[in-house]
């Protein structure tokens, strides 16, 4: 396997992982997210649809090396999120004033009562840690983790090998 189909891999299957923990701890373990929580699950969705482009693109090195570095800047991002958001947990700095998810109104009638029943998540109390760690904190070091992966295989060996 080539240093290329190396990272389309990762680029494809971290972020994959990643949400698929997300999702998993939100609705099999009952861990309501934050709304810094969501941020760090976009990139994540933007890394997969890259991922997936390159490997659309993989008989054409050059475009699929392209969309595989994406991805691993999407990750990245998901990370600096992980990190910022962690930072607000360990009260390192104060995060957003705004943080919280709230309801998604269907009509005006419903919303005071999906605002009442809607839990209050704050971005600054983790839900969840293991060895002191949250799971922004996890988000951000396996993110950085495959982005530095994924930069590495992608750029570091400009073979043409699919």
């Amino acid at each position: 396997m080539s240093a290329l189909a190396k990272a389309r891999l990762i680029a494809l299957a971290a972020p994959a992982i990643l949400l698929g923990g997300a999702l998993g701890s939100q609705y099999l373990g009952g861990l309501h997210p934050c709304e810094m929580c969501y941020w760090q699950r976009w990139p994540h969705e933007a890394a997969i649809a890259l991922a997936i482009l390159a490997y659309g693109v993989s008989g054409q090195p050059r475009w699929s090396r392209a969309l595989v570095v994406l991805a691993g800047l999407a990750i990245a991002v998901s990370g600096a999120i992980g990190v910022f958001h962690a930072g607000v947990e360990y009260k390192w700095w104060e995060g957003v004033t705004t943080c919280s998810r709230g309801p998604s109104a269907a009509n005006a009638a419903d919303l005071l009562k999906q605002i009442m029943a809607a839990p209050v998540i704050r971005c600054d109390q983790p839900q969840w840690t293991l060895g002191g760690i949250s799971l922004a904190g996890f988000n951000a070091l396996f993110s950085f983790a495959a982005a530095i992966a994924i930069w590495a295989l992608s750029l570091g060996r400009k073979g043409t090998a699919r």
